[in-house]
């Protein structure tokens, strides 16, 4: 087991959680979506700017889990309502997976919003991995959804929740 730490994102952190994210995406979505079109969303949905308001949200959470080589895994959610956490992201970098960070920082994004009665979030059905990950860690099909991560997307998805109560 990799010896990681979990700890608050700052905006120094930002660069590297870009490059992160862009190395999971494709890693994950090249052979889903083509090498373009990860290209394309990582420049929109992980830009600079875009990361940065994520520190700034009220209700949130942006988290690193981070070791001796540096930061290995990050996620983000948001409280979307009284009722429910939206987790937004959890990326691990390839060579980090089945280590058991994916599942510290979900563990530590559910003790975060201690008055949320559930955590859902979308993924790709394509994404095997992830949808396995999410089920061995309770999270069940709730549905779908035709505009993963953005309103006008186009990008399909399952919607999964857990029950946190």
């Amino acid at each position: 087991k990799l010896n990681t730490y979990i700890r608050t994102a700052n905006e120094r952190d930002l660069p590297i959680v870009q490059n992160l994210l862009r190395t999971c995406w494709h890693a994950t979505y090249d052979g889903i979506y083509g090498i373009d079109q990860v290209r394309a969303i990582t420049r929109d949905w992980h830009s600079l700017d875009k990361l940065k308001n994520s520190l700034d949200q009220p209700y949130s959470e942006f988290i690193l889990s981070e070791g001796a080589k540096g930061i290995a895994a990050m996620a983000y959610a948001k409280q979307a309502n009284p009722e429910f956490v939206m987790l937004q992201q959890l990326y691990v970098l390839p060579e980090y997976q089945r280590q058991g960070i994916g599942r510290e920082l979900l563990a530590e994004i559910e003790s975060a919003f201690p008055d949320a009665k559930a955590i859902r979030l979308e993924v790709e059905a394509a994404n095997f991995g992830a949808v396995e990950f999410y089920e061995k860690c309770g999270f069940t099909v709730d549905g779908e959804t035709e505009n993963c991560g953005k309103p006008t997307s186009g990008i399909r998805a399952l919607v999964m929740r857990k029950s946190l109560r």
